[in-house]
């Protein structure tokens, strides 16, 4: 007989369902194979539509262990720096246009590939929503449905060859669009990276809704990787490029501040920042929490770092 062993961050399900997001839920089929993904790098997708499937169905392996965030809060309180640095660019945002939006994938696969957002969606498959918490290194948090699927999806979809360790990340540059990207003391574009067993992991996660809806501008759309152990800069918004490499990316914030904002920058409340305490967060809506391990993941994600304990685990968590 089989036993569901519950998982780490786990409530039950009605203390944290939403009605309304069980409303009119379709499965998605899954997408068949390379055949029809797009056009090789060079070309131009012949179309572009909006992503579709939403709301998906949500994955009950996915749940919390609090209320989620009000709407409201998540999606006008964000961290966008390509459009300034208040948490009030919501408004800003929205001069980004999405539809159509190209993304590559290049470096160390077999077959590189440029493809409109909405089509890699669809042969990607496996659309579903997730419950995650979310820690920013400047000590707040929230707590969000995400919808879209694992990154382990694109990871097989590209089929990196056997030397390729990280997966490098980079989002759009437009200056016209994003006032923030003409601030010239910024390493723009904004890149991000992760190595490819971190990718690979359950709960690596790339979003394109959220709240049973599409993404909204300002929290990334229509592309964003979610990485729920990691601090919330790690999180990259707007995806016009994934890279496989067998050289560890520099990220945006590490190059400009390695002691602050590091590579591995995992949750953890025994290191603080340099600057300020990490072990407690400020919850949008209200109240104060504890930090937990990983951001609470820690049975989950753990066995990536067994190898890289400093002797004041410094380097593990920034």
């Amino acid at each position: 007989m089989y036993i569901k062993q519950k998982k780490s961050w786990e409530i039950s399900e009605n203390e944290a369902t939403c009605e309304s997001l069980y409303l009119n839920r379709r499965k998605l089929l899954q997408a068949a194979g390379l055949a029809g993904a797009g056009l090789m790098i060079g070309g131009t997708p012949s179309f572009a539509t909006p992503i579709s499937g939403f709301p998906p169905i949500r994955n009950s392996e996915y749940t919390l262990d609090r209320a989620l965030t009000s709407e409201q809060d998540a999606t006008t309180y964000t961290n966008f720096y390509e459009f300034g640095s208040s948490k009030n660019i919501w408004r800003k945002a929205k001069k980004l246009s999405t539809d159509p939006w190209l993304v590559t994938i290049d470096g160390l696969v077999d077959y590189p590939i440029q493809i409109d957002a909405s089509e890699l969606v669809k042969k990607l498959g496996g659309m579903e929503e997730r419950l995650y918490r979310h820690r920013c290194v400047e000590a707040w948090s929230m707590a969000v449905p995400w919808s879209g699927f694992s990154l382990s999806n694109l990871v097989k979809f590209a089929s990196p060859k056997s030397d390729a360790k990280y997966i490098r990340m980079e989002t759009f540059f437009d200056p016209d669009v994003a006032p923030g990207q003409k601030q010239s003391w910024y390493p723009w574009p904004y890149v991000e990276g992760l190595t490819l067993n971190e990718a690979k992991n359950e709960l690596a996660f790339l979003a394109v809704g959220l709240y049973g809806k599409a993404m909204q501008n300002q929290n990334g759309a229509p592309i964003r990787l979610v990485v729920p152990w990691k601090y919330g800069f790690k999180s990259i918004k707007s995806i016009t490029r994934f890279t496989f490499t067998n050289e560890r990316p520099v990220s945006f914030w590490e190059e400009l501040s390695p002691k602050e904002y590091g590579f591995w920058a995992n949750v953890s409340p025994w290191v603080p920042h340099p600057r300020w305490p990490q072990d407690r967060e400020r919850v949008l809506g209200g109240g104060y929490v504890k930090t937990q391990l990983y951001n609470g993941y820690e049975e989950e994600v753990s066995y990536l770092y067994k190898d890289k304990y400093t002797d004041d685990k410094r380097e593990l968590f920034y």
